[in-house]
This record gives C-alpha cells, structure tokens and sequence, in this order.
C-alpha cells in the first residue's frame, strides 16, 4: 500500500480500485465535466472505548452489495431521513443553534445532522446515544424489544422522535462530538456530504453486528488499523483513513473524543501523477480540512 504523497495545502491518496472507472472517466472528460450527482446530506459516528492498547473505535465492513463503498471500512452512519428534522425530538446538551454554529449550517440541516448520526448509530449497531434525561444514558438493550425498535426504523414505520417520545427518552447531543466535514468527489455517480461525529459507547451498552449493511464487525485501535491497511489486508476511503490518523495521534480517550476545532469541508478530486491515480484532498498535515479563500474570508 503506497503512503498518501503529502504537500503543503493537500494530500494525494491512492486511488481504490473500485474508484478507479469513474474517475477516468470525469479526467477524460475534461474540461468539459458532466454535471455532478447531488450530495446526500449523511452523518457517520465513530463510537470509541477504552482498550489495552488505548482507544479502540468501533468499525464494520461494508456488504459487496451495498452500491457506496462496497467492501470497504468505515462506521455507523448514513443518509439523512426527511424525518430528521422533526423539531419534536427530544433535545439535551448543546442547543439546535449551538450546534448550527459548529456544524456552519442552519438549524434544520443541523437537526438533520445530529438526530441522523444518532438513529443511524442505533439502527446499524444497537447503541442509543439516548436516556430518561439529561444526565443518564440508557444502559440495557438486550431485551429482544429494542430489536424491534430498530427493525421498525428501518423499515420506516416510526421516527426516531417516536420512538424517544414512546420511550420517554432524550437525545443527548452532549456525547457527540464533531470531527469532520467531508464530500464524495464529484466524479462519482453517488455522492454524500457527510460529518463526522465521535462519541463513547455508553456503558452497559453493547455494538453488534446485526446490519445487513455489514459484512464484519470489529473493535480495533486505530493504529492497528492503518497498519492493516498499509498492507493491503483493509480497503477505505480516504476520509477513513484520515480518522484513523487523527484518532491514533489522541493521547488519551478523553483526547479522542474532543472535537476538532474550526471544521472545514473536504471533498477529494481524481488526479494521475506517477503513472497512477490519485484522489487529492485539501487537507494539511493533521488531516484538517483546508478553508477555500471564500470560507476564509467569511
């Protein structure tokens, strides 16, 4: 596995094969480029825990069928459902406007944002980032009920409002964290713009593999994981990979789950150089996003 080539204001991933057909495609297409696919609002969570090599995050690998990122690493999270924005979501921690301010959005695409990481978290690995109020967390989920919960998301017959409402539960905005903003790059015909949120597993519960979305499940260091990946043994997009880094350099768990100052979005373009492909990402060294003279300037 070739390390990312690394310059001043950005850095030149690998491409993964799978990537390859479309953005020879967009380069061969140029200057005239077609038209992009529209970004799919989505929020992914990185659940971490503690472990004996230091902070172990939560991962699965995506079914071959799923037609995003087959094959490939990464964590709980998906597309925002229209019904995210409800405003009766029962709402602890850091207010709808507070988090609009972190996230550079309006109030209803952050309460897309926020209440979406928190049901996808839920619905791909069973873990509720939600309690009877504003200091307590839910602690047992193992009564065959919560399944039920969670297949009735999935299947679309109740909100995550519902089901907090029905449950007397609130969503506690408080254990999440903001870590990054990233966009599919515009060659590929399906797109997310997508933040990536971190939180701890709430203890007493339990990840598990029930997703249909995953093929594997695991618990890991992120170093670990970069190794495995270094060899070839694990294929991720760049975004991934640069949690990975940015978790592995945290001294401590605390350190992991404290969020990212100013977050810039990212959004990777095909390049060749060195007789291969590239996705380049406007990122500096830590992985941080890179703000645009625009953004700068606001």
């Amino acid at each position: 596995m070739s390390e990312p080539l690394v310059a001043s204001s950005h850095r030149d991933f690998p491409m993964p094969e799978r990537l390859v057909p479309h953005a020879r495609e967009w380069l061969e297409a140029a200057p005239a480029h077609p038209a992009p696919s529209t970004a799919k609002l989505s929020a992914t969570v990185m659940l971490l825990r503690p472990g004996r090599g230091g902070p172990e995050v939560f991962v699965l690998r995506r079914a071959s069928t799923m037609a995003f990122a087959p094959d490939m690493l990464a964590f709980p999270g998906g597309g925002v459902d229209l019904r995210d924005a409800d405003p009766d979501v029962p709402w602890a921690g850091p207010s709808p406007q507070e988090w609009a301010d972190r996230l550079r959005t309006t109030v209803d695409r952050t309460r897309e944002l926020v209440i979406a990481g928190a049901r996808e978290v839920f619905e791909e690995c069973g873990v509720l980032l939600a309690g009877p109020d504003a200091d307590s967390v839910v602690a047992d989920l193992t009564a065959p009920e919560w399944d039920d919960e969670r297949d009735a998301l999935l299947a679309r017959e109740q909100s995550f409002a519902e089901l907090l409402i029905r449950r007397g539960l609130v969503l506690r905005t408080d254990l999440l964290a903001l870590r990054a903003h990233w966009i599919t790059p515009e060659c590929e015909p399906k797109r997310y713009d997508t933040r990536f949120f971190v939180a701890r597993l709430p203890e007493g519960q339990v990840a598990d593999d029930r997703s249909s979305e995953a093929a594997l499940v695991r618990w890991a260091t992120p170093a670990t994981l970069i190794a495995e990946h270094e060899r070839g043994e694990l294929t991720m997009l760049p975004p991934t990979r640069v949690m990975f880094e940015q978790l592995s350099r945290a001294a401590d768990l605390t350190s992991a789950l404290t969020a990212n100052g100013a977050v810039w979005p990212v959004m990777p373009e095909p390049v060749e150089h060195s007789g291969a492909l590239w996705m380049r990402s406007p990122v500096d060294e830590f992985g941080n996003g890179v703000p645009s003279v625009t953004e700068g300037s606001r």
